[in-house]
């Protein structure tokens, strides 16, 4: 094979991961949103969601081995509550456990998730999103990327549904395919910063700014997340 048939083969390996994925976090969204179907606007969090939201996180927790976070994020537009929203939870060790967060304007630690890429541009967009690789300071403390998809009620934004994914989780998935690819090769965001390198010539985190003379890059075809590779 090619350099270039195996770089082909390599992208389609990777667009078949993301986009299953991708459908799993819209199916997410879309359980989310039916538990407000029949409620009128602004959304409320009773009592009762809070336990279905939990179900339903630590459901996809456990039907996706390599996710280590996912929730729900609620719009302050949205939402019944000057706060606003976030059910999020994550995996410890043999536990799952809910991440808490200060939420309030001008707190030491405020959590400004509307202004967050992976929020903002859903709801900017109306699509799915993925943000990464960064580092989680409020979670994890290691790099991770975000994939979420919109929350609509009566076809209105009320939020995001997503999961959150270690780098290094994304690294086991990905060599075995990159490898197979001669020489240098990486899978870099919308961005164009590297997600996973096969090599120590590109690092997570490291922006490409131009495309190396000897190199070319490919789209990934997931749709709206803007994922390419280099080759």
């Amino acid at each position: 094979m090619s350099t270039n048939s195996l770089a082909t083969k390599a992208a389609d390996e990777i667009a078949a991961w993301m986009n299953a994925l991708g459908r799993d976090v819209d199916e997410f969204a879309a359980q989310t949103a039916e538990l407000w179907s029949d409620r009128p606007s602004p959304l409320s969090l009773e009592p009762g969601d809070l336990p279905k939201l939990e179900n339903l996180a630590k459901g996809f927790l456990e039907t996706h081995s390599f996710v280590v976070g996912a929730g729900v994020i609620f719009s302050r537009e949205a939402i019944k509550s000057n706060d606003g929203g976030l059910e999020w939870w994550i995996k410890r060790h043999e536990s799952v456990e809910k991440l808490e967060f200060d939420l309030t304007p001008g707190g030491e630690r405020f959590y400004d998730y509307q202004n967050m890429p992976f929020f903002a541009a859903a709801d900017r967009t109306g699509e799915q999103t993925a943000w990464g690789p960064y580092v989680d300071y409020l979670g994890l403390d290691e790099y991770i990327l975000t994939h979420s998809a919109p929350i609509k009620v009566e076809g209105k934004f009320a939020g995001v549904a997503g999961c959150d994914i270690r780098i290094r989780k994304l690294e086991e998935i990905f060599m075995p395919v990159l490898r197979a690819i001669p020489g240098d090769a990486a899978l870099l965001n919308g961005s164009g910063r590297v997600v996973v390198g096969n090599s120590g010539a590109y690092l997570v985190g490291e922006r490409i700014r131009s495309t190396p003379s000897d190199k070319s890059v490919l789209p990934i075809d997931v749709p709206h997340l803007g994922f390419s590779l280099l080759s």
